[in-house]
């Protein structure tokens, strides 16, 4: 169990990031390389990234030099995934080159069996550390890029549900909101975390809550307490429906009236029923209606918080909106977003893919 313990600073300066780090999402995609648990989540991504990956001739790399050099379930160096990644995969892949000598020898030292892998010391070596960004860089393009969109339809829609946690209870509400994956006890917020444990004082420094699309089942931290406190938390998943199936497009079908195409565009922001029902100019009851109809064709996500019911865009639904030129590139969400530290790892041990 981590424990997360909090000033009333640090509760002013938390805040939820509003797009993905390139580089933990590069980190957790190539962990779901390593194991079969929650492979249907990612089976559409799992099946093309890997045949764009041969075809493209980067597999030899990412088996030898990028794999080794996040394992999964285990500690991979914090320099790796550095806090100015938040503003592009440019800024990160820099940092990562500007590391200075002695940190890269010290965090390399900690990875496990780190002698099976002769050249990870050799990361402190400009020119080598050239080579590991490039081959990020290349599977950045090749793994995560096409899904950019994706993965920002769930973020956007994460955030309207935390937007609404925040609004109706504040960081307390927002931090509160996170069960049962973590317990806001006040002034704690501890986190299951398998590899991790003890306590982390924040001292005013805020928190950092990062939405990941590729962490699976368990939040994930940096392993020195001493940077920038960070804490990524996994998007929910939730099985798609098949694409190989008519009944998609028979369900696209049944949303081209007025009504369900006015709650899908409120659903952009996040709306409660009542709130979708205002904006379609129905009542609650038939709302509901529509609002399954919407749902059973894989374009929004309902999840209840407290006593409402929220509905979200889903990747499918931002894109549908995106493609008529009504979606708005991202939702309103809540302030929160800083680092947290601990170590980057997932908990769940899997079955080696």
């Amino acid at each position: 169990m981590l424990r997360i313990h909090f000033t009333e600073v640090d509760l002013a300066r938390t805040r939820v990031a509003q797009r993905p780090d390139p580089l933990w999402e590069i980190a957790s995609s190539l962990h779901r390389f390593q194991t079969r648990r929650g492979r249907w989540a990612y089976s559409g991504w799992y099946r093309s990234t890997a045949q764009r990956l041969t075809e493209s001739g980067l597999a030899p790399t990412v088996r030898s030099l990028l794999l080794p050099a996040f394992p999964r379930a285990a500690y991979y160096p914090d320099f790796l995934t550095p806090p100015e990644a938040q503003e592009g995969l440019a800024a990160g892949l820099e940092a990562i080159l500007a590391t200075p000598r002695d940190r890269v020898l010290r965090e390399v030292a900690l990875v496990p069996d780190a002698g099976r892998h002769p050249w990870l010391p050799r990361l402190a070596e400009p020119e080598r550390r050239g080579t590991l960004t490039d081959a990020l860089r290349a599977y950045h393009e090749t793994a995560i890029k096409p899904y950019e969109d994706r993965i920002q339809a769930r973020i956007d829609a994460d955030r309207a549900v935390r937007a609404r946690a925040f609004l109706d209870g504040g960081a307390e509400g927002l931090l509160a909101g996170f069960a049962p994956r973590m317990n806001w006890r006040p002034p704690v917020l501890e986190v299951e975390h398998h590899m991790v444990g003890g306590d982390l004082h924040l001292n005013g420094r805020g928190l950092v809550l990062l939405p990941s699309y590729f962490n699976w089942h368990s939040p994930v931290t940096l392993a020195d307490p001493g940077l920038p406190p960070v804490l990524v938390y996994p998007l929910l998943h939730k099985a798609p429906p098949d694409p190989a199936h008519g009944d998609g497009t028979r369900a696209l079908d049944a949303l081209l009236g007025r009504t369900r195409t006015a709650v899908l565009r409120a659903a952009a922001h996040g709306v409660t029923s009542t709130e979708a029902a205002r904006a379609a100019g129905v009542s609650p009851t038939t709302v509901s209606f529509h609002t399954r109809a919407l749902r059973d064709a894989g374009l929004i996500a309902s999840e209840r918080v407290a006593a409402h019911v929220l509905h979200t865009l889903t990747p499918v639904g931002a894109a549908l909106l995106r493609e008529a030129g009504r979606a708005p590139r991202t939702a309103p969400g809540p302030a929160a977003c800083a680092p947290r530290p601990g170590t980057r790892r997932e908990i769940d041990a899997g079955t080696t893919a």
